[in-house]
C-alpha cells in the first residue's frame, strides 16, 4: 500500500506560511488534525536561514501535541535538520531531502548518515533537473554512490525522479513513469516517492484533482512506494488505498491502448485526463470542457 505524506504544512503556503512565521498554533493544529489518513506529515520550513532551528522545534512540538504520525522534515537548513533529528531520534523521521546539489551534499547528507533516518533522494543536480529518463538513471546512480560512500544502504533511500507539470513537456511526465518502472533494476533496494502535486502546478484549481488522481494511478502501476499529496483531497486518498478499482482499470486500459469507455460525466473527466497524461491528446487548460 502506498505511503502517504501530507504536504500541507509548508512555509510557502498562503494560509499556513504566516502562521509558521508568527508562531500561531491554531492553523497548524487544525491542519495536523486532518492528517489522520497520512502516514507522514511533512514539515516544510524551506531554508529559514535566520531562525530555522527554533522554527522546526516549535513546529514539531505543536504537531506532536495533536498527532502521533511520523514526521518528514523538509528544510535545506542543516542546523534545523540536526535539531529535528535530535528531537525525533526515537520516532523514525524521514529526511526530505538530499540531492546532488553541492550544498545539500555537504550539509544534509552527513545528517542522514549520522541519524540512520530514511532519506528522500531528489534527482536534482547542480545544473538543474533531469531532462529525460537517461539523465534520471545517471543521477540516480551518482546519488547512490554518494550515499553508499557515507554508509547509507539503498534500503534507506527513497528516490524522487521529480514529477514535472503537464503544462510543460508531456515527455517529462512520461519519463517519470518509465523511470520508476526501471527503478528495481537501476537501484536495487531503493524505494520510490513522488511529489504528486507537481504534475498539476500552474493549472486552474478545478482541474488539479483530476491530473493528480490519474497520475497517481499511472504511478501505482510502477510499484510506487510513497506519494507526497494534499491531505484534504479525500478522493485522492481513496485512490491511493485501492478504493476506485473501476477508475484504475479505465486508466490502465488507456495506457495499454485498449478500447474503453467512460460511464458518466465524472468518469469522462478522468478519461479525458488520462488521454492527456498518456500523451494521446494535447494538453490545454480547456481540455475538460
Amino acid at each position: 500500500m502506498i505511503k502517504l505524506i501530507g504536504e500541507n504544512i509548508n512555509i510557502i503556503s498562503k494560509s499556513l506560511g504566516p502562521a509558521i512565521r508568527e508562531r500561531r498554533s491554531t492553523p497548524i493544529l487544525d491542519i495536523a488534525k486532518q492528517m489522520e489518513y497520512m502516514d507522514y506529515i511533512d514539515l516544510n520550513i524551506g531554508p529559514s536561514k535566520k531562525d530555522g532551528a527554533e522554527v522546526i522545534e516549535w513546529l514539531i512540538k505543536e504537531v506532536q501535541s495533536v498527532s502521533s504520525k511520523k514526521l518528514s522534515i523538509d528544510t535545506t537548513n542543516s542546523e534545523a535538520m540536526y535539531t529535528a533529528l535530535r528531537l525525533l531520534q526515537d520516532h523514525s523521521p524521514l529526511i526530505n531531502s538530499i540531492s546532488l546539489q553541492p550544498e545539500r551534499l555537504e550539509e544534509i547528507l552527513p545528517a542522514a548518515a549520522q541519524s540512520g533516518a530514511d532519506v528522500i533522494g531528489l534527482l536534482w543536480c547542480e545544473s538543474g533537473m533531469p531532462r529525460d529518463i537517461n539523465e534520471r538513471c545517471m543521477l540516480a546512480v551518482e546519488l547512490l554512490l554518494k550515499t553508499a560512500g557515507e554508509g547509507i544502504p539503498n534500503e534507506k533511500i527513497w528516490l524522487d525522479p521529480i514529477a514535472t507539470p503537464v503544462s510543460g513537456d508531456i515527455a517529462q511526465v512520461l519519463s517519470t513513469v518509465e523511470f520508476l518502472h526501471m527503478l528495481p533494476e537501476i537501484a536495487p533496494g531503493c524505494k520510490s516517492v513522488v511529489g504528486l502535486s507537481n504534475v498539476s502546478n500552474g493549472v486552474p484549481a478545478h482541474l488539479r484533482h483530476y491530473l493528480n488522481a490519474v497520475y497517481l494511478i499511472m504511478l501505482k502501476r510502477t510499484g510506487l512506494h510513497a506519494a507526497i499529496i494534499d491531505c484534504l483531497d479525500r478522493e485522492l486518498i481513496a485512490i491511493a488505498r485501492g478504493g476506485r478499482p473501476e477508475l484504475e482499470q479505465m486508466v490502465y486500459d488507456i495506457m495499454d491502448g485498449n478500447e474503453t469507455a467512460a460511464d458518466g460525466s465524472e468518469m469522462e473527466k478522468y478519461y479525458k485526463t488520462a488521454m492527456v497524461l498518456t500523451g494521446k491528446n494535447v494538453f490545454s487548460n480547456a481540455w475538460l470542457d
